[in-house]
């Protein structure tokens, strides 16, 4: 999982948005759109038949006034059902300045320091260390390095490629940027509001 930036001009923001009971789908593009259309749990490219739902990170928080724009995400339906329900404080902030510090990728998996009680509650919240995760980002990223290996070219011309002709097959973001040691994210074009 990569750190989720907020953007501090974003739409939501300047027009004031609150999340509401019944049709949110114009905040839900919005959140999409700033975040390239990529799950904030999964990493997985968002594609239009894919179930999408405003994931309210503190499920506490959701129908209070104290719920904003810092507590919403963008997440694929499956995964976000799939969070656990065992909200524990304290607890890092998928925006955190600090995430990838804390949350740190290792061949295939997220692990944090021993201690950091911050990270060991949101890998354990979102169930970043699951074993089946574990193995298909491995596989994904192998698959990657042997493809790279065949053509002959650099990650950042394989991943050029990639985001220009099938960018809903690219995946595990952060993986893609500690292994081949790229910023996949600033590749991605933004998407127009």
């Amino acid at each position: 999982m990569k750190r989720i930036i907020k953007n501090a001009n974003s739409v939501v923001l300047r027009n004031n948005l609150k999340y509401i009971k019944g049709d949110n789908s114009f905040l839900s593009s919005i959140l999409l759109n700033e975040q390239k259309r990529f799950c904030a749990y999964t990493e997985e490219y968002i594609g239009i038949n894919d179930a999408v739902d405003i994931e309210h990170f503190n499920p506490n928080l959701k129908g209070k006034t104290e719920d904003s724009y810092d507590n919403w995400f963008s997440v694929k339906h499956k995964p976000n059902r799939k969070k656990t329900t065992n909200w524990h404080e304290p607890i890092l902030h998928p925006s955190s300045i600090d995430f990838e510090q804390r949350i740190i990728y290792y061949d295939g998996d997220y692990i944090c320091k021993p201690g950091d009680i911050e990270a060991e509650n949101l890998i354990k919240l979102l169930n970043l260390g699951d074993q089946i995760f574990v193995k298909e980002r491995k596989r994904y990223i192998n698959r990657r390095k042997e493809r790279i290996a065949e053509l002959g070219i650099s990650p950042e011309e394989y991943f050029k490629e990639r985001i220009e002709k099938d960018i809903d097959q690219i995946k595990y973001l952060r993986a893609i940027q500690e292994v081949f040691e790229i910023d996949i994210w600033s590749m991605i074009p933004d998407i127009e509001e």
